[in-house]
């Protein structure tokens, strides 16, 4: 059997697509839009081909346009893994106004749009909102990567970097964010720093980052950003054991400011450094990443 299964499925317009093509690129075979009855028997039909013979990597992408199979699915995983497969289920997310907005721009229909369930034609919104409610038990029981404000450019960087990853390691995931913006909908954990000395103010650090060695040297100094900076490190540190134990593999801690581009860049920065000592801990800058 194939040694590793990653499960791609999340809100459509969320970036499944780019998702499954980058998986290809790193060697996964990619199948979309499988009906999960039919997934063992894709297995089965590919360890027999010689051409196959030797797969270690298969993605699949299932979504709402199987909803009425999607209870099965659970099953259907839990099995393979009593067989011996690596299951790994990653699930996109997208903000209500990004998805209105990516439809719009693509003039696609969703759908759920013409769902049996009600009826008449749903709006868009009514739509998307009936798909979060289908979709939330394999939310539940995934890893949740948020799209709403990155390119596709960094959608691929950041699922290289979780299938990568060690799969049966805890894997710590530092995200910095405006709160302008809004939280993060993939965020475990979430941090305000707003309160700590801005950088903003000093004109000669305004344009800088926390990744800037000028705007580094600046917190380094304020006593406010390094007991911030040790409390956080506690409390995840208090807690990554309970975790681990609860099987979790993928916990993302946010932390937010202003306008995502001093304080909290800067803490994750830090963060980052100290958790990738023992484990693995991946770096995500939202507002950076977005330009």
């Amino acid at each position: 059997m194939s040694t590793e299964l990653v499960l791609v499925t999340g809100m459509s317009g969320s970036g499944k697509s780019v998702a499954l093509h980058a998986l290809e690129d790193m060697g996964y075979y990619c199948v979309d839009n499988l009906p999960p009855s039919m997934l063992k028997s894709l297995i089965d039909t590919l360890e027999q081909g010689d051409e196959v013979a030797k797969l270690h990597k298969l993605a699949i992408a299932m979504d709402v346009r199987n909803a009425s199979a999607l209870p099965l699915l659970p099953g259907i995983l839990e099995a393979l893994q009593s067989e011996g497969m690596s299951v790994r289920s990653l699930y996109l997310e997208a903000n209500n106004d990004t998805l209105v907005r990516r439809y719009s721009e693509s003039r696609r229909s969703h759908p759920l749009t013409q769902a049996s369930q009600h009826d008449g034609p749903l709006a868009l919104i009514q739509a998307i909102e009936f798909e979060r409610e289908l979709l939330s038990g394999l939310r539940k029981n995934a890893v949740v990567l948020d799209t709403s404000y990155i390119r596709p450019a960094q959608l691929l960087r950041h699922l290289k970097a979780w299938a990568a990853a060690p799969a049966n390691e805890l894997t710590l995931v530092f995200q910095s964010f405006a709160f302008k913006r809004g939280i993060p909908m993939d965020a475990d954990f979430v941090f305000d720093v707003r309160m700590l000395p801005n950088p903003h103010y000093e004109p000669e650090l305004r344009a800088l980052t926390g990744k800037d060695a000028g705007v580094r040297n600046f917190l380094d100094k304020q006593p406010m950003v390094l007991d911030m900076q040790k409390r956080i490190t506690e409390f995840v540190s208090h807690w990554l054991q309970p975790i681990a134990d609860d099987n979790r593999q993928y916990v993302t801690v946010a932390i937010g400011c202003t306008g995502g581009q001093h304080r909290s860049v800067y803490l994750v920065e830090q963060l980052a450094k100290h958790f990738g000592k023992t484990g693995t801990a991946l770096i995500r800058h939202r507002e950076l990443d977005s330009h």
